[in-house]
């Protein structure tokens, strides 16, 4: 039941959410929310794999 959860979350991230990635964001010059982005971004897809 939560790996569906994260699977779908992740799939609705991927639609919404930026993908700094794609722009060469700089983590280090990267603000607060742009941070808490990329980290539940990550989070998400950890928990999807698992």
């Amino acid at each position: 039941m939560t790996k569906q959860l994260f699977k779908a979350l992740a799939k609705i991230n991927k639609f919404i959410l930026p993908s700094f990635t794609k722009r060469q964001l700089d983590i280090a010059k990267a603000s607060k929310i742009q941070l808490a982005i990329i980290g539940w971004r990550a989070y998400v897809t950890l928990r999807a794999l698992d």
